[in-house]
């Protein structure tokens, strides 16, 4: 049985490579290097290994079409970085274990790189091989995901929220549209690429809307126990920057036992999935377990 960890190794090799080949054909230099500093600069993959997890779920090949609509993810997470780290958002210097991309090309290119990783995202949703109803419904899943109904949305309550103490269905409700939005829709255009059933679809939002709130607990976890070596970025900030984070609202202790809870979630809503093969998508619970 392949696991989370062997999937991984043997998908990000192939899906970097076309990466890198794609973010090539930019033409202004500067807007290119800035753009693909970021994008190649590391990172999980977290969100394609998901498109191409439920592809792989359905016996389905993981082509270069999967590589486009899962790279366009990808990009929207890249830009999405470059402008929280920048000094009106978060004001982080490290990001991935490397200086941010407004520390290496100024705050106006790092605005403009992920402006043009936003639009070339759109792009490439549309200059694939599916079907002009499947590029549409891809178009609206991730305009959804990131803009004012999701990510956006989230970003700005977080920012809001730190005037104030948000209780536990509020702190959840930020970061289901800050982290947990792109997350589904990582699901969502897997299950588009395969055809699925609306009854499968259904059951793959619920794990991924409670993979989604597991993986910010982890990280406001790790912000408060892990270092900056471990992590590629500056730890130990929530709390300075007035953040709400499960920690600050439930304690440690309390944190790691709603992200126990959050993973049998997850788990629990694959058990209600049929017709796919659900080993592999259970083993990505195991990121929560490094």
């Amino acid at each position: 049985m392949i696991d989370f960890k062997t999937f991984a190794d043997q998908q990000i090799p192939a899906f970097e490579s076309y990466l890198t080949e794609q973010l090539a054909q930019i033409e202004e230099p500067t807007l290119q290097k800035a753009m693909t500093y970021s994008v190649m600069a590391g990172g999980k993959r977290l969100r394609p290994l998901l498109v191409f997890a439920v592809l792989a779920s359905a016996e389905l090949p993981i082509d270069q079409t999967a590589y486009r609509v899962a790279g366009a993810l990808e990009l929207i997470h890249s830009y999405s970085l470059i402008h929280d780290d920048l000094p009106a958002m978060d004001n982080d210097d490290l990001r991935r274990g490397q200086p941010t991309n407004h520390r290496v090309f100024g705050e106006a290119q790092a605005i403009l790189a992920g402006d043009g990783l936003l639009t070339l995202a759109f792009e490439w949703l549309t200059t694939t091989d599916l079907t002009a109803v499947q590029q549409s419904r891809a178009v609206q899943l991730l305009a959804k995901a990131a803009g004012p109904s999701g990510m956006v949305a989230g970003q700005i309550e977080d920012i809001e929220g730190q005037t104030k103490t948000l209780s536990l269905a509020q702190l959840k409700q930020v970061h289901h549209l800050k982290t947990g939005r792109l997350i589904e829709c990582a699901i969502g255009l897997g299950a588009l690429l395969a055809d699925l059933s609306a009854e499968q679809s259904a059951s793959l939002q619920i794990f991924a809307q409670n993979y989604g709130l597991a993986f910010q607990i982890q990280d406001d976890i790790l912000d408060v126990t892990s270092t900056a070596a471990a992590m590629g970025k500056a730890v130990h900030k929530d709390a300075g920057d007035h953040k709400n984070t499960f920690p600050g609202l439930l304690g440690l202790a309390g944190a790691k036992t709603a992200l126990t809870a959050t993973c049998q979630a997850a788990q629990d809503a694959l058990a209600d999935l049929t017709g796919l093969d659900k080993a592999l998508l259970n083993s990505f619970l195991n990121y929560f377990n490094e």
